[in-house]
């Protein structure tokens, strides 16, 4: 049997297998969200972390992650993110081992417009997957 750390500093690392990812998130039109870990999945406080999978010729909806800043890691494909900036729309276009920020409250949508799905992976300064969806960007 295992005793709870008394000093707060001694936790068990946790450990979640790729085929443990949960759909149990907030989703958004046009991709698909797995959640590994999160308050939910193995009680973190301070960070939420997943996967997203858009698929081939595919564009998600609108949407932002409120309060928490975003971080993307692309894993597979070749995602396009895209944002409005003084009115315009802007289109980051990306590959893998590429690194995305997406600060708080901004409005964006993930595109995949190639034959292969694109994988990314999510870090969230929330352990809750906020996803507030939009009806368009501009």
């Amino acid at each position: 049997m295992t005793e709870e750390p008394t000093d707060g500093w001694h936790q068990p690392l946790r450990h979640v297998r790729a085929d443990e990812l949960t759909g149990d998130t907030g989703q958004t039109d046009g991709m698909t969200r797995r959640e590994a870990v999160s308050a939910k999945t193995v009680g973190s406080r301070r960070v939420w972390m997943g996967q997203t999978h858009v698929a081939p010729r595919t564009s998600s909806g609108d949407h932002h992650h409120g309060d928490s800043e975003t971080a993307i890691h692309v894993l597979r494909g070749h995602p396009v993110f895209v944002f409005a900036e003084g009115g315009e729309e802007v289109r980051l276009a990306t590959g893998p081992g590429d690194y995305v920020f997406v600060p708080p409250h901004t409005p964006h949508r993930e595109e995949n417009p190639t034959d292969e799905e694109a994988v990314v992976v999510i870090a969230r300064s929330s352990q809750e997957a906020i996803v507030v969806n939009l009806p368009g960007l501009t």
